[in-house]
């Protein structure tokens, strides 16, 4: 009997074992972290990709839609202003409720109140208002994103990271399908102010979830200090400590290879990021809102799950240099899909196919590169350096991305009778007449001509991926090491950094 038990024992200590790993997603501070996730990634579709159909159906130009994403230049800066969140405590309301959880209130109050100014503006009347309240928006939901990831850290220890990080990554997905979808379906039947106002009283979700929030150990302890203590030395010492210290441990370890890497990390999504006018494409093809958030929001969210599970294996499967030269070349061709889409109307067949194949594709890129960029960083400057690559790599696209409407309105005049692209038109004399109309009656040209804008625009989108291939396959020649399979060590999250890659594409 005793032989028995003994043989028994094992599997029984597997199982409960197992069954501890699950309850850890069952914790307060777990469940905490899918609400502020969620809270997380609500603002961040709201600020520019949603609000770029009601400003197409509001009649403004593809140029002036693009412009909108300067706004979301911000966010990529918030290591700017996080030292101010990380060190000073809220007055007042931080002494009852701890230096974490009052900078979180704070800033889910900012975007609520952003979100209901944007409800209450109409683009065609007070266009400069409403850029002013996205910004607005967009100061405060990278606020609260900076706080959310300092709470993270403190509240739970490093054995509990990988359930936290997991938790807001499901609750920030979810609110990117609730963003991307419900308010298409509630503009289509009440109104695009009334859809806003809904999504600003969703924010209730992120209010509760700090009040429930446990306060930080390291807070608890030092109630009147809330947190960490000021850095000494002034101002110019502690900008030494949080960025050029970094960077200078970066150049230590890479030498003069470390100024190739970050240009790879600035141009390896460089295509992605000029997909900023996606849902006033949809619309001009003369798809309905409804279906637009079925199909992009909804089914998109999946193969982006997809993607990101494959990119996943592909690096515990192969290391990062032959996944990340394949997603280098692969990712850029897939927006030539949408050039295809172009000529096909309003079909949701080839809606399903280009979402399906763009966002797989994305996801897929995403997580290579938050897999390359975390491997960069080193013990002591873990957080500080991934928030500057993940900044470095949003920066060119997002500039280049802002003139995307631009790009379409100019490739489309130059398609008119005469043009060098009239040639093109040719591959839309059989679309249903009400697609490219009224975006072209605006723009003062042919919908075969807008038509063929949008097609040049997908052809030089995935042209602009060139870059990325060359500079993979360069560094994949001179630093072979980076790029090398990983040991099973390396396959561990590193406990500081929370992986998030910014979604864009179809």
């Amino acid at each position: 009997m005793s032989g028995d038990a003994k043989i028994q024992n094992p599997a029984k200590g597997r199982t409960a074992t197992s069954l501890a790993a699950l309850e850890v997603f069952l914790q307060r501070r777990t469940l905490v972290m899918l609400a502020l996730g969620f809270a997380s990634g609500l603002p961040y579709l709201l600020i520019f990709d949603t609000l770029s159909a009601w400003l197409r159906e509001s009649g403004l130009s593809l140029t002036v839609i693009s412009s909108f994403f300067l706004v979301t230049l911000i966010n990529p800066f918030k290591f700017v202003w996080s030292p101010v969140v990380d060190h000073l405590s809220v007055p007042w309301l931080g002494r009852r409720l701890g230096k974490r959880r009052a900078w979180m209130l704070v800033a889910q109050a900012g975007v609520v109140i952003g979100l209901i100014a944007i409800s209450r503006a109409d683009p065609a009347k007070h266009l400069g208002w409403l850029a002013l309240f996205a910004l607005w928006t967009t100061f405060f939901s990278s606020t609260q994103d900076i706080v959310i990831d300092a709470w993270r850290i403190e509240a739970a220890g490093t054995a509990l990271q990988g359930a936290m990080a997991a938790s807001y990554q499901w609750g920030y997905r979810l609110a990117m399908i609730v963003a991307g979808a419900a308010p298409l379906i509630i503009a289509q039947a009440r109104g695009w102010p009334t859809s806003y106002a809904v999504m600003a009283s969703l924010m209730i979700i992120g209010v509760i979830a700090v009040l429930l929030a446990p306060i930080p150990e390291v807070e608890a302890r030092s109630p009147d200090r809330a947190g960490a203590p000021e850095p000494k030395g002034g101002a110019l010492e502690h900008v030494r400590r949080a960025i050029v210290d970094p960077f200078a441990d970066f150049f230590s370890r890479f030498g003069t290879a470390g100024f190739l890497i970050l240009a790879f990390i600035c141009f390896y999504r460089l295509s992605d990021f000029t997909l900023t006018v996606m849902n006033p494409y949809y619309l001009d093809l003369g798809f309905q809102k409804t279906q637009i958030a079925e199909v992009r929001k909804v089914f998109g969210a999946i193969m982006t799950t997809v993607g990101v599970f494959v990119g996943g294996y592909s690096v515990s499967r192969f290391g990062l240099m032959r996944p990340m030269l394949f997603g280098s070349a692969f990712v850029p061709l897939t927006h030539l899909v949408f050039a295809w889409l172009a000529t096909r109307g309003p079909d949701i067949r080839a809606l399903l196919v280009c979402i399906g194949v763009d966002n797989m594709g994305e996801g897929f890129a995403g997580t290579l590169l938050i897999a390359f960029m975390s491997s960069l960083t080193s013990a002591g400057f873990t957080a500080t350096q991934y928030a500057l690559f993940s900044s470095l790599y949003a920066l060119p696209g997002k500039l280049i991305g802002a003139n995307s409407g631009r790009v379409i309105e100019s490739l489309a005049r130059q398609a008119v009778q005469g043009g060098p692209l009239h040639g093109l038109t040719g591959l839309f004399t059989r679309l249903p007449a009400t697609s490219f109309r009224l975006g072209a009656l605006k723009l003062g040209v042919t919908p075969q001509d807008l038509a063929a804008g949008y097609f040049g625009f997908f052809i030089y989108a995935c042209s602009l991926g060139l870059i990325g291939v060359v500079l993979a396959v360069v560094l994949a020649r001179r630093r072979p090491g980076l790029m090398s399979a990983p040991s099973p060590g390396d396959l561990e999250p590193a406990p500081c950094v929370l992986a998030q890659a910014e979604p864009f594409g179809g």
